[in-house]
């Protein structure tokens, strides 16, 4: 039985995951890793498989909400299918193939990674550069080619992608709305993906007896979307009324802060 602690720690984080999300059109990820690293390693986990578990747990959290999202932006047709379409074969590769380089790194070297790519997301925040528009998209080879990048990154990072989709779309000369609800539909693939390869790179670990699924936490996965599915479009309400370019330069500085956190937490 999972002490109520604990009930209540993954309910309030996905409280918060969901309402930043739906506010700052942000996917949780940035948050959800260094927060249940460090709320697995209370739980007692092994530092050799922390990170994995928390990489794992978040993008398996991101599915229901990922779904979500891709709905709420098709029904406003937001949604660019042939895009999503050419992409999404190379999503999917480059991240199911992922979470095996992924398994095979230790904790202290995912973080690292994590980290630095978490500084760079803060960088392009406070910055706000938007990169100039192209006259010429790139045909299905580019675009197959930059979903096995971004596959890649989102799985050993735990993002549903936006952070590097949502720019690659601008530059093809695609309006922001359509960039976001595009970028919001690859997330769900690119999360489908990294939860099956982290449940079979996981599968002989039990690292939290039978409550885990591979490097997946079941209860977390549960308590998490459960609350973020509903706090989502209320962020996503607030973002109507509220300073947004202040409230992601706050936001970026958590993500280091956290970063830098989990990295402390995992070396001492």
């Amino acid at each position: 039985m999972l002490d109520i602690q604990w009930i209540i720690t993954f309910l309030a984080l996905g409280a918060v995951v969901g309402f930043m999300a739906g506010l700052l059109g942000i996917g949780g990820g940035g948050i959800m890793v260094p927060t249940l690293t460090s709320i697995f390693l209370l739980m007692g986990v092994a530092t050799e498989y922390v990170v994995h578990l928390a990489l794992g747990t978040s993008l398996a959290s991101i599915v229901t909400t990922s779904f979500a999202s891709l709905r709420a932006h098709h029904q406003n047709q937001g949604v660019i299918w042939h895009i999503v379409q050419k992409m999404s074969l190379g999503i999917i590769l480059g991240t199911f193939l992922a979470t095996f380089f992924a398994a095979h790194l230790n904790s202290l070297a995912l973080a690292i990674f994590f980290a630095s790519y978490m500084a760079i997301v803060a960088v392009q925040i406070i910055l706000d550069k938007k990169p100039k528009p192209s006259r010429k998209t790139v045909g299905k080879l580019g675009l197959f080619s930059t979903g096995v990048g971004i596959g890649i990154v989102s799985a050993l990072v735990s993002i549903g992608g936006g952070t590097m989709t949502v720019p690659f779309l601008l530059w093809q000369n695609i309006n922001m709305r359509q960039a976001i609800g595009t970028s919001a539909a690859i997330g769900f693939p690119i999360a489908i993906a990294g939860t099956i390869g982290y449940i079979i790179n996981g599968w002989d670990s039990h690292i939290l007896g039978s409550y885990s699924f591979g490097f997946i936490y079941l209860p977390a996965v549960f308590l998490i979307s459960i609350v973020s599915f509903f706090t989502a479009p209320l962020g996503a309400k607030l973002a109507h009324s509220l300073p947004i370019p202040t409230l992601k330069e706050l936001f970026a500085v958590l993500l280091v802060v956290l970063s830098v956190k989990m990295l402390l937490m995992i070396y001492l």
